[in-house]
């Protein structure tokens, strides 16, 4: 039968499906407008699966809150033009919209919601049918907490979400937090928060780092003493080019690898170990302040920090969770 112009447009508005795939999939099912649907959505399917060793490191992301509950979602594609696509932002924030009212807590319950007669699974795969880019969820994340704020970065490649202790958090403060998570990237609420593993990386890492700036403290003294300046000697690479220039001796090189593998030793075996965990603690209180969320600077006022801003904004207030995706490499 021939296929009417009416049923062509109907079924693109349907399927946002391109005009001559319409045209076939009517013709192929006798104007069949459901099976025609079915098959432009096979067709996606089909299309997905070529596409699964396609990398799909563009998107957008959104976040929304509601209430005690936020949410961010990323969907991904190929490339930054169909990221930037209406129609992409729009299906992102559907599939988010969709997720926040059901307070979804999961990505397998995000795919597993209807919208529209449609499970946000098949909504994904028949989005790579329209683009012929690959289509996922890459992340999905949520909160929930007696208050909560969001925060979409301009481009929608960055997003936080952020959950307090309290009701009836005022939005400006809730917004300032979340673009403080955007914008200084925490590892963690408070020292509670960080993971045992991080901290004792951390610290052993300061502990390493102040051991090996001791033993050159010492190296580099003892080679002062005996008149060689420590920068003409700080690498083997560095010395044999002194050398080249003029600026060294082959005697002095040799005097000053003496010094630092007798001095370094002694010094080595000697270290303070009090002193050492002192200054290795002090790296780490540091670690915390720059890393923990409410001990970070306030980035619209040095003078404070999260935990201050937000005493200051109301008695007791303290965020209890947030979440951040990165499209991005941070």
């Amino acid at each position: 039968m021939a296929v009417t112009m009416a049923e062509i447009t109907k079924l693109r508005h349907l399927t946002s499906a391109g005009l001559m795939d319409c045209k076939k999939a009517l013709a192929e099912t006798d104007g069949d407008i459901e099976k025609a649907v079915e098959i432009l959505r096979k067709k996606g399917q089909a299309v997905a699966a070529k596409r699964e060793d396609r990398t799909a490191a563009e998107g957008c992301v959104l976040a929304k809150n509601e209430g005690n509950f936020a949410a961010i979602l990323a969907l991904n594609c190929e490339t930054d033009f169909v990221a930037k696509n209406a129609g992409f932002v729009a299906l992102t924030q559907k599939i988010l919209d969709a997720a926040v009212a059901a307070k979804a807590k999961s990505l397998d319950e995000v795919k597993a919601l209807v919208i529209d007669g449609q499970t946000v699974a098949d909504l994904v795969t028949e989005e790579t049918g329209k683009t012929g880019e690959k289509t996922e969820i890459s992340a999905y994340e949520w909160v929930e907490a007696p208050s909560t704020t969001s925060y979409n970065h301009l481009g929608n490649k960055l997003a936080t979400i952020a959950g307090f202790n309290l009701d009836n958090v005022d939005y400006q403060v809730g917004r300032d937090v979340a673009m403080q998570v955007a914008s200084m990237n925490p590892v963690a609420v408070d020292q509670a928060s960080v993971p045992q593993e991080v901290k004792d990386s951390e610290y052993n890492v300061a502990v390493e780092k102040t051991k090996q700036e001791q033993v050159k403290k010492a190296v580099e003294a003892a080679q002062k003493k005996a008149g060689i300046n420590p920068n003409l000697v700080d690498t083997p690479d560095h010395i044999e080019s002194n050398i080249a220039k003029g600026w060294l001796t082959r005697e002095e090189a040799d005097k000053a690898v003496e010094i630092a593998e007798k001095v370094g030793a002694e010094k080595a075996a000697n270290l303070p170990e009090q002193m050492i965990k002192n200054i290795a603690q002090g790296r780490l209180n540091k670690f915390y302040k720059e890393n923990c969320l409410m001990e970070q600077e306030f980035i619209k006022d040095g003078e404070l920090t999260i935990a201050k801003y937000l005493e200051q904004a109301q008695p007791g207030l303290a965020v209890v969770v947030f979440k951040r995706v990165n499209l991005n490499a941070d």
